[in-house]
């Protein structure tokens, strides 16, 4: 008899232990990332409006409203491509030639003696990374560039160049967490 009333004492545990899991999991349960989120953490953010959209957000929620193909953001290239298609299901294609071809990292550079303060460029720039004043020389935050190039355009003395950003021990960095996947660790 005290061998079936361990067995009831233990089974009412187990049992009131699985339901109060069960209650902790669905009252503390954490947010799960929505599939736009998932898309726009694999897109570079350079919010350069190449994919036709304003952002790097806008072109996620495209993609995932099946309005927008993956192979449109000339930044994050093939790898980009590569980790969408597999995210999403799909095949890889090539990146869009229409859209631009893929480059290595690049910044603004604003050449400061040619420069007349005409603040285009800082009204252009979508992540205010260029910093100054109307009528007062400009300068470049190299670690905030997204490399998108559109202060190139409206520049009117063509004072603003793309350099290639080399990587050496100065600025090198582990690949983040979301990005082992596409890199193939």
């Amino acid at each position: 008899m005290t061998v079936i009333s361990a067995l009831l004492v233990v089974g009412s545990l187990a049992l009131a232990s699985a339901l109060l899991m069960g209650y902790a999991a669905a009252r503390f349960q954490r947010e799960r990332l929505s599939l736009v989120d998932k898309i726009d953490a694999l897109l570079p953010q350079t919010q350069c409006g190449q994919c036709s959209y304003p952002g790097c957000r806008p072109y996620a929620e495209a993609i995932a409203r099946g309005d927008a193909d993956i192979n449109q953001c000339p930044p994050g290239g093939a790898l980009t491509i590569g980790a969408l298609a597999e995210l999403l299901g799909r095949d890889a294609k090539p990146l869009d030639p229409g859209r631009g071809t893929s480059k290595l990292k690049q910044v603004a550079f604003i050449d400061e003696a040619l420069c007349i303060g005409c603040f285009k460029c800082i009204l252009a720039c979508p992540v205010d990374a260029i910093l100054g004043a109307p009528k007062q020389m400009h300068t470049v935050v190299s670690s905030e560039c997204t490399g998108c190039e559109l202060c190139v355009e409206p520049c009117p003395v063509d004072c603003i160049d793309m350099r290639v950003v080399d990587q050496g021990m100065s600025n090198w960095r582990w690949p983040r967490p979301q990005d082992a996947p596409r890199m193939g660790l």
